[in-house]
C-alpha cells in the first residue's frame, strides 16, 4: 500500500497499559498532568484508565471532565460484559458511557483457548458478548474501539474463529478493530500477513495494532502492520507497560513520519518536543531515562571514536541518521583517552565556541595529554561534562578558583543497632582573604560534606542557595581488594533548573567525593558568571 499522504492515528495508552509496569505508580494527579502533556504533543487518542475499576481512575475521569483539549480525545477503557450478565446489566460496562470520555475502548477474547479456559464459556456466547457489548455502547457513545485480545495467537490457532470475533464487533458497530499481540510473541512477517488478511475481510473499517514487547519486536510489529495498511497504532511513551512493555511511541512516531513518509499529525515544531515528553513521563514515573534510548537518549547521538567525530565535523549524515535537533535532542562528543584530537577539539568548540580553537592550537594538545593522564588514574569524563568544562578552562588558562580547601573532617556515628547513623562534616575554606569554618549534619557522610561546603559558601555566593546533590555513584576501580582500591565517584547536581555531573577519583572515597563536589560548586559559580575573588 502506498504511504503517500496516509494518516496514522496515534492512540496513547501510557495512563492505562503503561501504568501496569512493575514499580510504576501514578496518582490520579500524575495521570492528569501526563494527559495534559500528551494532549499538548498532539496524540489523537488518550486512554485514561478503567472507570469503575478503582478509585484512582474514577478520580482521574472526574478531573478530566474539566479538560479543554484542541485535538486529543479521551478514551475510557473496559471489557465486554461478563458471561453471566447482559451488557445492560454489567456495572463495569454501563459505567463507561457516564465517564465523560469522548470514546470507549473495550477488549474481548479473540483466542478460543482464552474463551474456554479464562472466560469459561463457549465460543458462541463469547461472540454474543462482543456483539452485544459493542452495540450497547455504540448506542450511547460516538466512538467505540474494540481491542481483539490475543488476536494473533487466536488467528494462528483458528483463523475462522478469530475473524468471527472481529465480525461480531463490526456487526455491533465498532468503529475501530484493534489487533492485539497480547503475549508479545508474534514476529513481524506474521503480523504483516495476518493484518493483511484482516484488511481484506474488513475493507470499511479502520484496523489498529496493539503490540507488546516480549520478543523485543513491538516497534517492528507495529511498523509491519501499519506498512500493509493499518491506520491506528496503540503504544506508550518510552514503551512502558506490563512485563516487557508496549510499543514505544517515542520511537514509532519519528520513524513513521520521518522514515516512512506517513502522517502522524505531528508538525515539525512539535516533534522537537519529543525528548521533553519522554523525559517528563520518566520523571513522573520516577524512572531514570535510558541513556541509549533511540532518538531521545543522551547517548543516541553521542560519538566517541575519533574517526566518527572527525567525519561528522565534515558532514553529520555520515554517522547520524537524522539531525538530533528534529526530536529535541543534541549531539554529544564523548571525551576519552581512546578518542582522537578531533573529539577533544569538537568538545572544546562546543563548550567554548568563542575561543576560536583549531587542531594545531597547543591548548588542544595540552588538553588531550591531560585527559590521557587523568583517565590513566581512573577518571572518566563521558558522563561528567562539568568536570571536563573546568579541565578545558584550566588548559586555556581561563579558570579562576572561587575557594580553596584548608581542611575537612567527617564523622559518622551510630549509637545503637536500630538507630540510624548520623554524619557530621566540618570544613575550613579560604575565599580571598577570608577563612570560613562550618559544620553540618547529613544523611550519611556524602550528604554531610555537601551540606557543609554549601553552608560555608552560601553567604559569599548566594547563587548556591538552591543547589543540591541529586545523585551520586561510586565505583571501585582497582583490581586489588575492593577495600584497598581506588574509587571513582560520579555526582549529579541540580539547581532546580539544570543538572550537571562531575567526577572525582582517589583511593579514599571521601576525597573522591570532595573532588567531585568541588568541581560541582566551581562549575555552578563559573557557568553563572560569578566573579572569583
Amino acid at each position: 500500500m502506498s504511504n503517500a499522504q496516509r494518516r496514522i492515528e496515534l492512540y496513547d495508552t501510557t495512563l492505562r497499559d503503561g501504568a501496569q509496569t512493575a514499580g510504576i505508580h501514578f496518582s490520579s494527579e500524575d495521570k492528569w498532568r501526563i494527559a495534559e502533556k500528551l494532549a499538548d504533543f498532539g496524540m489523537d487518542w488518550i486512554e485514561g484508565g478503567w472507570p469503575g475499576a478503582n478509585p484512582k481512575d474514577d478520580q482521574f475521569f472526574d478531573l478530566a471532565r474539566q479538560r479543554k483539549w484542541k485535538k486529543s480525545k479521551l478514551v475510557a477503557f473496559g471489557s465486554t460484559a461478563r458471561p453471566d450478565r447482559k451488557a445492560s446489566e454489567d456495572p463495569l460496562l454501563t459505567r463507561l458511557p457516564t465517564s465523560g470520555a469522548d470514546a470507549v475502548c473495550i477488549f474481548g477474547k479473540a483466542w478460543a483457548l482464552h474463551v474456554e479456559k479464562s472466560l469459561r464459556t463457549d465460543r458462541e456466547r463469547n461472540l454474543d458478548l462482543v456483539r452485544d457489548s459493542v452495540a450497547w455502547l455504540k448506542s450511547r457513545v460516538p466512538v467505540v474501539f474494540f481491542d481483539a485480545e490475543h488476536f494473533f495467537d487466536g488467528f494462528i490457532d483458528d483463523p475462522d474463529y478469530a475473524l468471527s470475533v472481529l465480525r461480531a464487533a463490526a456487526d455491533g458497530g465498532a468503529d475501530y478493530l484493534v489487533l492485539c499481540d497480547t503475549n508479545g510473541g508474534t514476529i513481524p512477517y506474521d503480523i504483516a500477513r495476518i493484518t493483511g488478511k484482516v484488511l481484506e475481510a474488513f475493507p470499511g473499517h479502520t484496523v489498529g495494532i496493539h503490540a507488546h514487547n516480549d520478543c523485543e519486536m513491538a516497534v517492528a510489529n507495529s511498523i509491519a502492520a501499519l506498512r500493509v495498511g493499518a491506520g491506528l497504532v496503540q503504544g506508550t511513551v518510552n514503551g512502558i507497560g506490563e512485563r516487557c512493555g508496549n510499543a514505544n511511541l517515542i520511537s514509532l512516531i519519528p520513524t513513521l513520519q520521518m522514515k516512512m513518509g506517513l502522517d502522524c499529525g505531528i508538525p515539525p515544531e512539535t516533534m522537537k518536543q519529543l525528548k521533553g515528553l519522554s523525559d517528563y513521563v520518566n520523571e513522573m514515573a520516577n524512572r531514570l531515562p535510558w541513556r541509549h534510548q533511540p532518538y531521545v537518549g543522551t547517548n543516541a547521538f553521542a560519538h566517541k571514536g575519533g574517526v566518527h567525530v572527525s567525519a561528522i565535523r565534515k558532514e553529520s549524515r555520515l554517522y547520524e541518521h537524522i539531525d538530533p535537533a528534529l526530536v529535541g535532542n543534541e549531539r554529544r562528543i564523548l571525551v576519552s583517552d581512546q578518542a582522537g584530537k578531533s573529539n577533544i577539539l569538537s568538545k572544546m568548540q562546543q563548550l567554548e565556541p568563542e575561543a576560536g580553537l583549531n587542531e594545531n592550537d597547543p591548548v588542544v594538545a595540552e588538553a588531550v595529554q591531560r585527559i590521557k593522564e587523568l583517565e590513566a588514574m581512573g577518571y572518566a569524563f563521558e558522563g561528567a561534562d562539568a568536570s571536563f568544562h573546568l579541565l578545558l578552562l584550566r588548559a586555556m588558562g581561563r579558570f579562576r578558583r572561587h575557594f580553596e580547601l584548608i581542611r575537612y573532617r567527617v564523622f559518622d556515628e551510630k549509637l545503637g543497632h536500630l538507630d540510624p547513623a548520623e554524619a557530621e562534616a566540618t570544613v575550613q575554606l579560604r575565599v580571598g582573604e577570608r577563612s570560613l569554618h562550618t559544620a553540618a549534619l547529613g544523611n550519611g557522610p556524602v550528604n554531610a560534606m555537601d551540606n557543609a561546603l554549601r553552608a560555608a559558601l552560601v553567604d559569599v555566593y548566594p547563587v548556591l542557595t538552591h543547589m543540591r546533590l541529586a545523585d551520586f555513584k561510586v565505583r571501585v576501580l582497582s583490581t586489588r581488594k575492593a577495600t584497598e582500591g581506588a574509587v571513582r565517584v560520579l555526582i549529579e547536581s541540580t539547581d532546580g533548573h539544570s543538572k550537571w555531573s562531575t567526577v572525582g577519583v582517589s583511593t579514599d572515597v571521601l576525597e573522591a567525593v570532595y573532588r567531585a563536589l568541588n568541581d560541582a560548586i566551581e562549575y555552578k559559580l563559573t557557568i553563572d558568571g560569578v566573579p572569583a575573588p
